[in-house]
């Protein structure tokens, strides 16, 4: 084999070998969300599990918008479509549902490092007003984004209060033994009271937590707690990436 020769094999090994390795490096910095995840144990101090916890608190006065905005839109549309006033409004709700649409995947891409695709814009096959609004009752993808602001509005609603109700009651048990002392101290209770009643025979029943077996007990309730809420968060807004790919992208 001649030198031109093998110089060429090797620049054509040492060019394979590059591309190679910035196929592996660049594969190395886009991998999947998956593989991102925190562990179960270091999930409840994970800033992704907050940023998780972030859009399922945000999720519920968007959707409340969302929905009261898609509902009263179409209630409108549909109305009036007896008349020609019913599909300019129709045509307003879908490109409104574009709107809040694009701002659900922005949501998304920064609180649940989920991107995906936005769906063609709308490309009208005739000149006009007219032109354009039956492009727009034309389009699909306008319509599957006003069905996600009704569907999902519930799901936001559940996602809302789970996310609160696990968040605080996990850590508000956990950190229970750091500020027991405080009923003693500033409230007629000597510990946390979990009820206090008198029945029909005037007998009074109540029950604190005062004793150390008791309060490490619901420490240890507030600790399953804590590491529970990222999964079940989890959970939750798998459900809304799975609602975001079908419905706002052209996935």
């Amino acid at each position: 084999m001649s030198s031109h020769e093998t110089e060429g094999t090797e620049m054509t090994e040492m060019t394979a070998s590059t591309l190679h390795s910035a196929h592996s490096a660049d594969t190395f910095h886009t991998r999947p969300p998956a593989a991102r995840r925190p562990s179960f144990w270091l999930a409840p101090f994970a800033p992704a599990t907050y940023r998780e916890i972030g859009y399922t608190l945000t999720s519920l006065p968007t959707a409340v918008f969302g929905f009261s905005v898609m509902i009263t839109l179409f209630c409108t549309g549909a109305g009036l479509t007896v008349t020609v006033l019913g599909l300019p409004v129709l045509a307003l709700m879908l490109t409104t549902a574009r709107g809040l649409g694009a701002f659900e995947r922005g949501r998304a891409r920064t609180l649940l490092d989920t991107d995906v695709p936005a769906p063609r814009p709308v490309s009208p096959t005739r000149t006009g007003i007219w032109g354009a609004i039956t492009a727009r009752l034309a389009d699909a993808a306008g319509w599957k984004a006003a069905l996600y602001q009704v569907i999902m509005f519930p799901w936001a609603v559940l996602s809302f209060c789970l996310s609160v109700t696990f968040l605080l009651t996990g850590w508000v048990y956990a950190l229970y033994p750091l500020y027991h002392w405080v009923f003693a101290r500033f409230t007629p209770w000597p510990g946390y009271r979990v009820f206090d009643y008198t029945d029909s025979s005037g007998v009074q029943h109540d029950y604190y937590i005062t004793r150390p077996w008791q309060i490490t007990g619901i420490s240890l309730v507030g600790l399953i707690l804590v590491f529970l809420t990222p999964q079940i968060v989890r959970g939750l807004t798998n459900v809304h990436r799975l609602a975001i790919r079908g419905l706002l992208s052209t996935r």
